[in-house]
């Protein structure tokens, strides 16, 4: 394959399968054009598709980001940075092998090329035989990775991956390498092109999608502004924190491809005859309407309005302080419905459990949160839930009364603990008493038990023990056991010890924690 760069100072190089060959045609068949992110795919494997290993052994560092060679539509985004610096990589390796799996499985040491480690499992699993990392692989690919989807002005986003190269030239080389021995038995420049999409090289990245086309517009949009430079990029990934080892980010905009996507979706299901959001269900013998639709079906409103109230999102993993860490931050498009579930009563009682806790869930309630939940059902299903209709068999079968009796069960919050001492063998053949978990309410413990009166008896004799609420401190207990019910009254301090106060932050509204050196590891 020829490198060409077009007349004028500072164009971008750009691959092709030969000097004045035709671009790739934009009718080529599905098949074919799943066949481009072959390419990205193979490189993917080293670079991006690798994400277990690569994740397990890299960090932060300095230097040009992926996003730098995605334009400033990308509506998706996930990335890897695979060029940690020597203190963090040390950290991440040192974390991970606390996995006795990972020791055993994967064996690596901080000193180890990460990348060959890699190769040489893609080559001894059959696939890429006869590549040799040293001289086809090694001389020309970068660090870092990042997949996308861009829009580039077509009915749908295309497709993208951006992989850095440490030299065009060798790069050019590489992928030629790369299509001869990994491509499915292509060797012609022509087949190549045909099969695999297209790709350009543009500075430091090889940009691959659809068509060489689509990758030429990608260099081309993301010369008049990157991702990176994007307003909504930059708030959203600072609001996500320091930048990790993996980063991962959607536009406002992709609000309103989901919304179109979800309403291609319901226009599928009613071709064939299936029912659609916002369509009342025919509950005849099929379970189908029998007929299509009179009107074009849509995404109920209720939810498309919320898709176009989307604001954006973003994520990244990283190692810190000898954890495991992904942050998110999100657009708080439902935030009616996100204050009923900001109690602090959840994550205070958490940090109120035994000590030797190995796994725990907290969340807190806001009063009126029952209804509101029962409210956003009913709007979000486009009118087609009759909730006091469900509330009145609910109450019929039950003898509950809804939805008072929810929130007086669950109070202002619950804790729900997995304490040390498991025996699976024991649960095996004893049963849910030799499991040691239990469930701390803050509520009433006496209104809480009326109401588990009301279902004690429809949950048979064999579950009756279980729902015996005890009071310790004003909370509700309850417990599969005798002893670890003794254990959630006395209580500790979970929130005080190292493992727990190394991963929470103190400012959580609601907690999962799991600790995978309790136990006996």
């Amino acid at each position: 394959m020829s490198n060409t760069t077009p007349p004028g100072p500072g164009g971008p190089e750009f691959l092709e399968s030969s000097a004045g060959s035709p671009v790739v045609s934009e009718e080529r068949s599905t098949d074919n054009r799943k066949r481009l992110l072959a390419l990205g795919g193979l490189v993917g494997v080293l670079a991006v598709g690798g994400g277990a290993v690569w994740t397990a052994t890299s960090f932060l560092s300095t230097g040009a980001q992926p996003a730098e060679a995605m334009p400033a539509g990308t509506l998706g985004y996930v990335s890897i940075d695979l060029d940690p610096s020597g203190g963090q990589k040390i950290e991440a390796i040192q974390t991970l092998r606390k996995f006795p799996a990972f020791k055993e499985e994967i064996g690596l040491e901080t000193d180890d090329d990460l990348r060959e480690k890699l190769f040489e499992e893609i080559v001894k699993s059959g696939e890429c035989e006869g590549l040799d990392y040293a001289k086809d692989v090694e001389p020309w690919l970068g660090d870092r990775a990042a997949v996308g989807a861009a829009d580039l002005g077509g009915d749908t986003p295309a497709p993208i991956v951006v992989v850095q190269v440490k030299d065009a030239g060798k790069a050019e080389a590489g992928l030629d390498r790369l299509l001869e021995v990994c491509g499915g038995g292509v060797t012609s420049d022509a087949e190549a092109d045909e099969e695999m999409g297209g790709w350009v090289v543009s500075g430091d990245w090889v940009v691959i999608s659809q068509t060489e086309a689509d990758a030429q517009k990608v260099v081309d949009a993301t010369e008049e502004g990157s991702l990176a430079e994007d307003a909504d990029f930059k708030r959203w990934t600072a609001e996500a924190g320091e930048p990790g080892i993996m980063s991962m980010y959607a536009a406002p905009a992709a609000g309103e491809y989901m919304s179109r996507y979800l309403g291609d979706m319901a226009g599928m299901g009613a071709a064939f005859g299936m029912p659609v959001p916002g369509e009342e269900f025919d509950s005849g013998s099929s379970g189908f309407s029998e007929s299509m639709p009179g009107e074009e079906p849509s995404v109920p409103p209720e939810i498309e309005q919320a898709l176009a109230d989307f604001d954006g999102a973003a994520a990244t993993m990283r190692f810190d302080d000898g954890a495991v860490e992904l942050e998110m931050a999100y657009s708080d498009y439902q935030k009616d419905l996100t204050e009923n579930f900001l109690g602090a009563g959840g994550v205070e009682m958490v940090e109120g459990l035994p000590d030797d806790t190995v796994a725990a869930f907290g969340l807190g309630f806001t009063d009126g949160w029952a209804q509101a939940m029962l409210d956003y059902l009913e709007t979000s299903s486009g009118d087609a839930m009759d909730m006091d209709e469900l509330i009145a068999e609910a109450e019929a079968e039950t003898g509950l009364d809804l939805p008072a009796d929810i929130e007086t069960l669950l109070g202002e919050g619950i804790a729900v603990g997995l304490g040390s001492g498991i025996d699976a063998d024991a649960i095996v053949n004893g049963g849910p008493e030799e499991l040691p978990l239990g469930i701390k309410i803050n509520g009433d413990p006496q209104e809480i038990q009326a109401v588990l009166d009301k279902v004690k008896d429809l949950a048979g004799s064999e579950a009756a023990p279980y729902f015996e609420v005890t009071e310790s401190d004003g909370f509700a207990v309850l417990a599969t056991n005798d002893e670890y019910r003794a254990a959630m009254e006395s209580g500790g301090s979970l929130g005080e010890t190292e493992a727990y106060d190394t991963v929470i932050e103190d400012d959580a509204v609601s907690v999962l924690f799991v600790n995978f050196n309790g136990d006996d590891d």
